[in-house]
């Protein structure tokens, strides 16, 4: 009798550590998820919809969405919370802050862990600040490239055929002075904001006008470049001769609201301001390719998602199936429609939701369109450094502190010495 329930004990046991072990799996993953909202629009109100929405789906998994302001206010408190030992799982940061990413050593090669198919789906254009070589370290997600809004009721007005945007450099000279109304106190022809992403604009006109303004590998810069010269040229020229657009500063965020209210009639900005544009202009608008110097051109821009390293091993499984989740064509489809970004995979163009939805709305195909005359968005080793140092250095040519040769030479000399050690 004693060897029965010696037995029985024992099997209790066992079944008791079986449903231990259970219970662990089954175990709620927590994973924190970073994000920035450098937008118009109720971006953030829509990524806790994605949220709750994967949650449903994966009630094991709880997410936690963080928004940390703007991308460099985000990649700041990440890099606070990774160098601090508490590293996020996953977060939506600048894809030109891979090389920084890096050389912290925080994030996790991707290559592995998604199928080649898959991979190949996104877009080269933005693959390019995704990878190195054959390795790739993030997700493009919030992808956008420049383009050029312009208010057709204006156009009209202005004796503009508004179905015709300016097609190069000379138009849009011409067009800004018909648009521009009593020296810009009633209406500016063109507004370009010299602020926050002063860098991403300058890019724009150079690859227009020849080339990039950094190598490939992150490691030198060509801010003095005599094409570089001939773009900033341009733009000063924009506001001090032409008189097209508002002298000195332009704030990056009140553009999209001056276009809104009139005080422009053009804007250059982001695709991701692009639904903000179309739920709010009470106007009849176009959005078009930026004009052409001497051929098309705008870098690439917005953020990928990246993951972090040295997580527990279900924390890391939950965040690629976020991952996947978040990338999912449908998915992809739907925030490019909600955003205005461009949709980063090839496949989200297929889904019916996209079809339908540039049939209606073709202004969407825009900046998917002008990709093929892309390049990558200005990333190099140190990249905040270097950035700062171009961004003050553009701003004090726009301002009349500096020439424009004085202001980009000094602005390659101060970044060389920055890349130094990487060479």
């Amino acid at each position: 009798m004693k060897v029965k329930f010696l037995s029985f004990v024992l099997v209790l046991l066992v079944v008791l550590a079986g449903c231990s072990s259970d219970t662990k799996v089954e175990e709620t993953a927590e994973i924190d998820f970073w994000f920035p909202v450098a937008v118009g629009g109720d971006v953030a109100n829509i990524v806790d919809g994605i949220v709750e929405e994967f949650e449903k789906e994966n009630p094991d998994i709880k997410v936690n969405a963080k928004y940390g302001g703007s991308y460099a206010e985000t990649m700041t408190q990440v890099m606070a919370s990774a160098q601090g030992g508490n590293p996020p799982e996953l977060a939506v940061l600048f894809s030109i802050d891979l090389f920084t990413l890096l050389e912290n050593d925080l994030i996790e090669e991707v290559t592995p862990l998604f199928d080649e198919e898959y991979l190949n789906d996104f877009y080269d254009g933005f693959m390019a600040n995704s990878s190195i070589g054959d390795k790739v370290y993030s997700l493009p997600f919030q992808r956008s490239t420049i383009v050029l809004y312009y208010n057709k009721d204006a156009f009209k007005e202005a004796g503009l055929d508004p179905e015709a945007p300016p097609e190069n450099w000379d138009q849009l000279v011409e067009y800004g002075k018909k648009l521009t109304k009593n020296g810009g106190k009633d209406q500016w022809g063109l507004e370009i904001p010299s602020t926050g992403y002063q860098y991403w604009m300058f890019q724009a006109l150079a690859l227009q006008t020849e080339d990039n303004i950094m190598s490939e590998d992150g490691k030198k810069v060509y801010f003095n470049a005599p094409y570089a010269k001939g773009a900033m040229d341009y733009w000063l020229s924009l506001g001090k001769e032409h008189k097209i657009m508002p002298e000195g500063v332009i704030e990056w965020a009140t553009v999209p609201s001056d276009f809104l209210s009139g005080k422009t009639a053009m804007m250059y900005h982001t695709t991701g301001n692009l639904t903000n544009v179309k739920n709010n202009a009470d106007f009849d608008f176009g959005v078009s390719f930026l004009p052409a110097n001497n051929q098309y051109g705008s870098p690439t821009g917005g953020g990928n998602i990246y993951l972090f390293k040295d997580l527990p091993e279900a924390n890391k499984e939950a965040a690629v199936k976020f991952m996947k989740f978040l990338t999912e064509p449908e998915r992809v489809a739907q925030w490019s429609i909600d955003t205005g970004y461009v949709a980063t995979r090839e496949s989200a163009y297929e889904t019916d939701l996209l079809k339908k939805y540039v049939e209606e709305f073709p202004p969407a195909l825009v900046a998917r369109e002008q990709l093929e005359y892309a390049d990558s968005e200005l990333a190099t080793y140190q990249n905040g450094e270097v950035q700062k140092i171009f961004n003050d250095h553009i701003q004090s040519i726009l301002t009349g502190q500096s020439s424009v040769d004085e202001g980009l030479e000094k602005a390659q000399e101060k970044a060389e010495e920055v890349l130094k050690p990487f060479q």
